[in-house]
């Protein structure tokens, strides 16, 4: 195993909390158990075990990562690895590369805490370095069988602002607008509220302009726009 996949998983062996673990399991309604670890401390073990560690270069990350969520015994290890991937240093390693390994995580995740870090923070600034190698991926997965595929064609651009490709958001959502899935529904209200910070006025016609939309998802579209 590689020294850091190892270090980050005994390091939350240390830390388990098997009263927090319960609640943690039962809020997120997950199969895979947790450690009850929260967040801040999770960060802190992340922090001190990279700093004790050689520089990482991208086929290391790549081994580490994986190892991490290939391997993991509790919904932590997952965190952690795609918390590896946000430490700055290794943030600028990734590029279009990585985004096979990536749909496999949001595929095997399956579950919207996985899919929505995975789309709005990896994904998204994948996808404004380099528009022309993700859209095309991106338009595909909004018309694929898995819905956490198509979930993040729609919320992949949330941090996009002007920068926001609309033939893009226009061509995800199209092909959910009909969907009963409720975090499919969501996930098109809050790109699109998202976008409204933008383009209010772009928002307001697009959703006159697709009746099939669903109540929550033009509850959620319009939210902050007062209507």
């Amino acid at each position: 195993m590689h020294p850091i996949a190892d270090a980050l998983r005994t390091g939350l062996a240390g830390l388990a909390d098997p009263v927090a673990a319960e609640a943690m399991q039962r809020y997120m309604k997950s199969a895979m158990p947790f450690r009850g670890v929260a967040k801040p401390a999770r960060r802190k073990l992340l922090r001190v075990t990279v700093a004790a560690h050689p520089p990482l270069d991208a086929p290391s990350l790549r081994t580490a990562a994986a190892e991490l969520w290939d391997g993991a015994g509790y919904r932590e290890e997952r965190y952690l690895a795609l918390s590896l991937l946000d430490v700055p240093r290794h943030a600028a390693l990734l590029d279009p590369t990585w985004v096979p390994l990536l749909r496999e995580w949001i595929v095997t995740g399956a579950w919207w805490d996985f899919t929505d870090e995975i789309a709005s923070r990896r994904i998204g600034p994948l996808l404004r370095a380099d528009p022309a190698d993700l859209t095309p991926t991106l338009k595909a997965w909004a018309a694929d069988p898995d819905r956490w595929l198509r979930r993040t064609s729609v919320i992949c651009q949330l941090g996009s602002g002007a920068a926001t490709d609309v033939d893009l958001l226009t061509t995800a959502i199209e092909a959910n607008a009909t969907d009963t899935d409720f975090f499919l529904r969501k996930g098109i209200g809050w790109a699109l509220r998202q976008h409204a910070r933008t383009d209010a006025e772009w928002v307001r016609r697009f959703v006159a302009g697709h009746p099939e939309l669903s109540p929550l998802t033009r509850r959620e579209a319009l939210k902050h726009l007062g209507e």
